[in-house]
């Protein structure tokens, strides 16, 4: 019977030192260390002489602590003792979402108006915590480093870690979807009575809409209606600009400076999610690196099998003594079961997937919480 194929392998390192990678997008489900791949890949590019920016959206207190992030901040700051020996440079940051929205107001507004949309209550929710604006404002975010970084030189690649949502899709979904929200015939309608204005609203709409305006006013409350109205109002410059701007980025991922890192666990519904991405990225035409398997179940003697282990202990513990040398060989067998496991959905991923490039990280024994323990990933990520 003939073998099946060896997966093809992420290089990671081919990656980062080709001079044609500008943008390196980290996606997928939450929970499957994004983040941490995220910070890896940019300390590994920073000491193979890459001047890099990494931005994070949510990472663990003492990962930040260990680039230097020791509060949320929307400015990238340098990581000290990160690639300057190569000639690179490591600047980190995190995503404030609502000061990105104000920066994209204020850069779009005059003064007296971008005062008027920040003080507004509906802004004020929409910016703060309506769905789909942290994965747009991440985007907006990435936008604003990557014109930085061609207008000043100040970075020549630039590596996103994506919000933590519940589905992979959603980072890709998002940003249309609030562009398409701010600019829609829902938000039109709302605002009809403020555009149109007195009487020459109702020459303008029939009966039927005045009776649905008053409706949304009843069951939203009318102060809302009037928040929203004063909000679009003050917006109408911008107005459909939220719309062109998710176009100019998804152009932007298209592009083949840029390329995606499709993140998971060696868990089936991690993986699952994982391939509906990868499917995603390949039908909408953007450029995939390959696939990150995180947390891989590491064995310290993998030539002795679980069940060669289970029967080693129950002979021992037949013949009585030490209980610390069973003990530890159960534990081994129980490791192997779950080596196993994590071994076959990452065979099955690959099978249904075999053009897709994967690189597998072992599961380290203590959360990643400084520069050393990023190298240790790195490495990990771009052993042959």
């Amino acid at each position: 019977m003939a073998r099946r194929p060896a997966p093809a392998r992420l290089d990671v390192d081919a990656l980062l030192a080709d001079p044609g990678t500008g943008i390196i997008v980290c996606c997928g489900s939450g929970g499957v260390g994004k983040t941490t791949t995220a910070a890896a890949l940019g300390v590994r590019a920073a000491e193979s002489g890459r001047r890099v920016v990494v931005l994070t959206i949510d990472p663990a207190r003492r990962l930040a602590q260990s680039l230097g992030l020791t509060e949320l901040d929307n400015v990238p700051r340098p990581v000290k003792g990160v690639g300057e020996e190569a000639g690179g440079s490591l600047d980190a940051m995190m995503l404030d979402m609502k000061r990105t929205f104000d920066e994209v107001v204020e850069s779009h507004s005059t003064p007296d108006k971008a005062a008027q949309i920040l003080a507004n209550p509906f802004y004020q929710a929409v910016s703060s915590s309506f769905a789909g604006t942290q994965e747009y404002m991440a985007m907006e975010k990435l936008s604003q480093l990557r014109a930085q970084a061609d207008r000043e030189g100040t970075w020549d690649l630039v590596i996103v870690d994506t919000p933590p949502s519940r589905s992979a899709l959603d980072f890709l979904d998002a940003p249309k979807r609030l562009g398409s929200f701010l600019d829609g015939r829902f938000i039109r309608l709302l605002t009809a009575p403020a555009r149109a204005g007195g009487r020459a609203y109702l020459k303008v709409f029939s009966v039927s809409a005045t009776i649905a305006a008053a409706t949304i006013s009843k069951v939203l409350g009318g102060a809302f209606l009037s928040d929203v109205q004063t909000f679009v109002a003050a917006l109408d410059t911008m107005f459909g600009g939220f719309r062109e701007r998710a176009d100019l980025t998804y152009a932007l991922l298209k592009e083949p400076a840029t390329a995606f890192v499709v993140v998971a666990a060696p868990e089936r519904d991690a993986l699952r999610e994982a391939a509906y991405f990868v499917e995603r990225l390949e039908s909408e035409g953007m450029p995939l690196a390959g696939v990150v398997v995180n947390r891989m179940q590491a064995l310290a003697a993998p030539s002795l099998s679980g069940g060669r282990a289970t029967a080693a202990a129950e002979q021992l513990e037949d013949a009585g003594g030490s209980e610390l040398t069973p003990a530890l060989l159960r534990l081994h067998a129980d490791l192997s079961s779950i080596a196993e496991r994590h071994e076959g959905h990452v065979r099955r991923f690959v099978a249904g997937h075999p053009g897709v490039p994967v690189s597998t990280v072992p599961a380290s024994a203590t959360d990643i919480h400084d520069l050393d323990g990023l190298r240790t990933v790195g490495a990990a990520l771009a052993a042959t």
